[in-house]
Order: structure tokens, then sequence, then C-alpha cells
């Protein structure tokens, strides 16, 4: 007889496991020794441990179906109580009570994961329906189409929901986005006969460009094609096909009528610049009689200038002021000298300078008598007074005596 911790043969070569309930007979063996027949039949118990092993593995490193997994638990756990093998058999079936709690933790998890996931689900549809009823109002209609789009494209990646409440969202989405169609179709009808009114007013504005190209009014025509311009921009913009067209026949009208015109303005520009240099040797002339010494003299050439001037005609406008200004300023110059003639020699005015000047000596000479008088009488503040007084009437005598040499 032979036997080891949980099995043993007797004489008559039969096999035995033991259990907590008592040995259990799991075969007979007649073909060796009584170690080969434990050998056998713990190979046997062996054989269980690997495919258990197995199935925890599974359970624990993919995403094995409860449903699967509890099912071939039960098969292990039958074979296990039916199993013909020495071994800790109540050891096997524990793991497989421990395996079972875990598959029955996992299918908790799971079914809570997919409420979360239903609920997650929901909230994310009904973010997209109130998104979608929102533009459903826009009129960005480009980009409002594209988020609707883009919104569709997310409503299929979610998971469905129960089908009243996923039908009940689908049709507050689906409503969304007819009402933004059927507002967006609407909109370009409007657009479309909005563009062929501004197509048939600018056809108008083409006639009449193209009327005004050869005028040679350029001032009025100039000023006319700037209004055409207003009003085409005003007109808004026609169909796309016909937009470029009338672009290019509005244009090329107006090009004509403005390269006609730089052309005559260039020569017109090149005959100023010519007058401008003509000007400028006059003004160089002008500016060399001053200062005037010689006021008949310079009177009579700066009118020879001015005459020479006149006949030359006009220059650049931005020359204008400067070229002008340095005129004006040799004859603002004239001016002053005739004016200082007229004085030096009126009869009226050179007699009241005379007059004024008398007076003032008068009382300068009494003045200085008084200072005197006072500073032999030992009166020092009263000769200081009087000398003030002295002082500020030989200051006007000595003005006066120089105004007097403008008379001689």
């Amino acid at each position: 007889m032979s036997s080891d911790p949980w099995g043993r043969v007797d004489e008559t070569g039969t096999v035995y496991v033991r259990t907590a309930d008592g040995e259990k007979e799991v075969g007979s063996w007649q073909a060796g020794s009584p170690q080969e027949a434990l050998a056998y039949f713990e190979r046997k118990y062996e054989g269980l441990v690997v495919e258990i092993s197995l199935l925890e593995r599974r359970v624990r490193t993919t995403d094995l179906a409860p449903k699967e997994a509890l099912t071939a638990i039960e098969h292990l756990r039958a074979t296990v109580s039916e199993a013909h093998a020495v071994g800790d058999l109540a050891a096997l079936a524990e793991r497989l009570d421990a395996l079972t709690a875990l598959v029955d933790s996992r299918r908790e998890e799971r079914k809570a994961a997919k409420a979360k996931q239903n609920e997650e689900a929901r909230t994310a549809k009904e973010q997209l329906v109130a998104e979608a009823e929102q533009l459903a109002e826009s009129e960005q209609w480009r980009t409002a189409g594209e988020r609707l789009r883009a919104l569709v494209d997310t409503w299929k990646g979610l998971p469905r929901l129960d089908r009243k409440a996923d039908d009940e969202l689908w049709h507050r989405f689906s409503h969304a986005r007819s009402v933004f169609s059927k507002r967006r179709k609407g909109h370009f009808a409007s657009l479309d006969a909005q563009r062929e009114d501004a197509r048939r007013t600018k056809e108008k504005l083409v006639t009449e460009a193209q009327s005004l190209s050869d005028s040679t009014d350029w001032g009025p025509t100039a000023a006319r094609y700037r209004e055409l311009m207003a009003d085409w921009k005003a007109a808004g913009r026609a169909q796309r096909e016909a937009e470029e067209d009338l672009w290019n026949r509005f244009r090329g009208a107006q090009d004509v009528f403005f390269a006609a015109r730089s052309e005559v303005f260039a020569e017109r520009d090149s005959e100023q610049r010519d007058n401008l240099a003509r000007k400028e040797e006059l003004v160089v002339e002008a500016e060399k009689l001053l200062p005037v010494s010689d006021l008949k003299s310079a009177r009579a050439a700066f009118r020879s200038i001015n005459e020479r001037w006149e006949a030359i005609g006009h220059v650049p406008r931005d020359a204008r002021p400067r070229i002008e200004a340095r005129m004006h300023t040799v004859e603002r110059a004239l001016q002053d000298s005739e004016e200082a003639e007229w004085r030096r020699t009126n009869p009226e005015v050179r007699a009241r300078a005379e007059g004024l000047t008398g007076q003032l000596q008068a009382a300068v000479d009494k003045l200085r008598q008084q200072v005197e008088a006072a500073r032999a009488a030992g009166n020092t503040a009263k000769a200081d007074k009087l000398q003030s007084e002295l002082d500020g009437r030989q200051a006007l005598l000595d003005a006066a005596l120089k105004g007097m040499g403008e008379f001689r």
C-alpha cells in the first residue's frame, strides 16, 4: 500500500483522494506500482490546476463577458467535483469560488459603468439637441451648417439610449436641422433675388460709364465717375458669374477716361513745371531789389517783373503758396519803403514833428535850470525828483530828434 498527503492506493490497487468529507475512490491501478498510480492521478490534478489558472488569467486580463466566464467556472466546478484526481480539490473549489466572486463584482462594475455611460450619452445628446436648436436660429449660414453636420457625426458616435428617450431626442435634433435648412434656403432665395436686382442696376451703371469714357469735360466727368462708383458699391453683389464681367466692363470704361485725362494732365503738369522755373527766376530777380536804396528805380523794376510774372501762367498747386509768398515779401518791402518816403516828405507831418521837438526842448531846458537851482539851495530830495523828470523828458526829446532825421 502507498499513500501521500492527498491520496493513497490500497493493496487491491484502488486509488483514493482525501477530502474534508473523508476518502473518495477515484480509480484503480493494476499496471504498475502504487507510486506510479498516485503519480498518474496527481497529473490529472495538475491538469485541473492549469485549466483554472488559465481561466483566472482570462478573467483578470481580458474583457471576457461575465456570462461566458460563469459558464466556464461552472463547467470547471463540475469537472473538479467529478474529477478522478489526487490533490487538494477543496483548494481548487475555493479558487473557483473566489473567481465567481470576482466575476460577479466585474458584472456589477460593468452594470454601473453601462448605467454611467447611458447617463453620459443622454447628457451628451441633450447638449447636442440644445446646441442644434440654438443653431437653428443662426444666420451664420456656413459656420452653423458645418457645425450641424459635425453634431450629426458626434451623435452617430454616441451609444443608443432606450428607444423612447432616443427617439424623442432625435426628433428634436432632426427638427432643429430642418428649421435651419428651411431658413437657409429662404435666405439664399432672397439673396438670389437681390443679386438679380444688383445685376440689373450694375448693367445701367456700366452703360453710363461707357458713355462717359470719351468725355473731355475732366472735372464734372471725374466727379460723376465717383458717384457711379458709390452707386456700384451700394448696389451689392450680382451673381458670381455676372459680377466679374460687369466689373471688367465698368472698370474698363473708367480706365479709358482716366488714361486720357492723365495724358492731358501730364502735358499740363509739364507746362506748369516750366512756368515754375521761370517764376523762380523772376522771384530771384525781384529779391535782388532789397533792401531798397532807390525807391523809384525799384518800383519800376518790380512793375516790369510783375508784368512778366502775370504773363507766365499757372504753376503746380503744391508749389504756388511758396513761390507767391516770396514775391509778396518783396512787394510788401516796396510798400513799406513808399510809406516811409511819404512820411518823410509830408509838410504837415514835418511841421507837427518840429513843433513837438521844440516843446520838448523848452521843457528840458526849464527842468535843467530847476535841478541846478535846487542843488544850489541844498534841496537834494527836490533835485533828485526833478532830475528823474528831466531824464524822462530827455528820452522823449532824443526820440523826437531821431524822427526828425527822417525828414532830412
